[in-house]
């Protein structure tokens, strides 16, 4: 699998490289700043990018604007942000564009490499991995009417936006996966989305009616 990385902190930058490689994953270029990063997703046109949202040479969004319009360029192309902090605005915007895979996740995370390169992956294979802290933050923004939804079904949807398949979110929830099924069809008749098994499809349904 190709990736581009951007980041511009030498280390970390050269331990995501030796992190991905020895995953198997195949870093096909690695830049430290937006005008290159852009370039380098429209030339190498890779399987899924890692991009940092702060980057020279403002340190602003330079990593997020370059993925936004190589998006444009190349539309579908995966991405998975990473970021220092819980960026509201970033997140949303980031999820705005909800063709093809995204991904929104702290920087903490890439110490826990399992679930980082299964985020990774996620994200390249067209679903959604949005760091929990992030989805924690989103809900706690929009009181309503998110406050019609139950304890459970708050939890349920919080994982439904990390990406969590029924199956998974019944394993962390030590519920049933018809008991899942009902939860998530009581959230999108109570945020009056229509109800899907399709796992991208409702995530992004989610995070577009957190967006509104």
């Amino acid at each position: 699998m190709r990736v581009v990385l951007g980041e511009d902190l030498v280390l970390l930058r050269e331990g995501l490289i030796r992190l991905l490689t020895a995953y198997d994953f195949e870093v096909v270029e690695a830049v430290d700043n937006g005008p290159s990063l852009l370039r380098a997703l429209v030339t190498h046109r890779p399987d899924v990018a890692v991009v940092d949202v702060r980057m020279p040479p403002t340190f602003t969004d330079e990593g997020l604007r370059a993925a936004i319009e190589a998006r444009r360029q190349l539309p579908g192309l995966p991405v998975l942000v990473l970021s220092q902090y819980v960026e509201q605005l970033y997140a949303r915007e980031l999820m705005s564009d909800r063709n093809g895979g995204v991904g929104y996740l702290l920087k903490d995370r890439v110490s826990q490499v399992g679930q980082f390169v299964e985020a990774i992956r996620r994200v390249a294979g067209g679903g959604t991995a949005m760091d929990p802290e992030v989805i924690s933050q989103l809900l706690a923004t929009k009181p309503e009417p998110l406050g019609r939804l139950t304890p459970r079904e708050r939890e349920v949807l919080g994982l439904m936006a990390e990406g969590r398949s029924n199956v998974a979110i019944a394993s962390r929830l030590f519920i049933s996966e018809n008991a899942v099924g009902k939860h998530t069809n009581n959230i999108f008749s109570k945020l009056g989305l229509p109800p899907s098994e399709d796992d991208n499809r409702r995530v992004r349904a989610v995070i577009a009616y957190l967006d509104a």
